[in-house]
């Protein structure tokens, strides 16, 4: 999971094992991600979420999520 604060102060949880774990992901730039040394490499860019590999996280539902929530849990 990834831990977010975002610049109001809002922060919380990105739950991704379940995802990550899907058949779904197979051959998709979500699949190395599966590597803890690979998802390690996570950072920031232009206020999105993204990934050497070309993954990226849609930064409006998480925020929207994590705000309501808490949590934003990314379901396969």
């Amino acid at each position: 999971s990834l831990r977010v604060r975002f610049l109001d102060g809002t922060a919380g949880q990105v739950q991704m094992a379940r995802f990550l774990a899907s058949p779904q992901v197979s051959g998709t730039v979500f699949e190395p991600l599966r590597a803890e040394s690979v998802f390690r490499q996570v950072r920031v860019e232009l206020g999105a979420v993204v990934w050497p590999t070309g993954a990226d996280l849609a930064p409006g539902a998480m925020y929207d999520a994590v705000r309501a929530e808490g949590r934003w849990v990314i379901r396969g």
